[in-house]
């Protein structure tokens, strides 16, 4: 009786065993997601003057917007789009955001401080960056292949993309692809349909 028991045991955790490690292992597949190729190397110091580079993000996914603090156009919008990825992802310590600055010299630390405040950035891996002009905007135009740049005829005296690169935890921008096939490569972070594909990707990055 003891082996026959012994034997029914086993056997259950041996079938036990066959269900859970595909289970397992699914959860550490690599998604669907579209690899576009390494997040550019860049080092920026944050609302907290702290210095602040992509290693800070290895092992989080997170997303990256170019802006300016004073923008009276697209910004506005696109900061409100980045706190609905907030409220989506708050208690999760492996998200992140990367907020750049595109005019450093009036978004120093202490104003980026205050416009976090003010906008109600509160977590904790939501990084407000700024330094020197001129590697912002290499880091933007050629690291990025997002635009910015400056522009005194139109209001703000700068322009820039709208569109919000997607970070893998390994530090590969990532992005899904049409219904063509073609990769997107980045995200609309103006309209409310590109900020739910990035909700549904993020959730997808986080599995990884």
């Amino acid at each position: 009786m003891k082996n026959k028991s012994y034997i029914g045991i086993s056997f259950i955790v041996l079938l036990f065993g066959i269900w859970a490690v595909p289970k397992i292992v699914a959860k550490f597949q690599k998604s669907d997601l579209y690899l576009v190729g390494p997040v550019p190397a860049f080092e920026l110091t944050d609302q907290n003057n702290k210095k602040i580079s992509d290693k800070d993000y290895l092992g989080k996914a997170y997303v990256v917007e170019f802006f300016f603090s004073s923008c009276p156009t697209i910004c506005p919008r696109m900061n409100q789009n980045m706190l609905q990825l907030q409220k989506e992802f708050y208690g999760k310590p492996d998200f992140g955001i990367a907020s750049i600055t595109i005019d450093p010299t009036t978004d120093t630390p202490e104003q980026l401080k205050a416009h976090a405040e003010q906008l109600g950035a509160k977590h904790y891996n939501w990084h407000f960056l700024t330094g020197d002009k001129a590697y912002i905007f290499k880091l933007a135009q050629t690291g990025f292949n997002l635009y910015a740049g400056e522009n005194k005829n139109v209001a703000g005296g700068f322009e820039h993309s709208g569109m919000f690169a997607l970070v893998d935890k390994e530090g590969n921008i990532r992005c899904r692809r049409d219904e063509f096939g073609n990769p997107i490569l980045y995200y609309d972070g103006l309209e409310q349909p590109g900020i739910d594909m990035l909700k549904e990707d993020i959730k997808k990055l986080l599995e990884e």
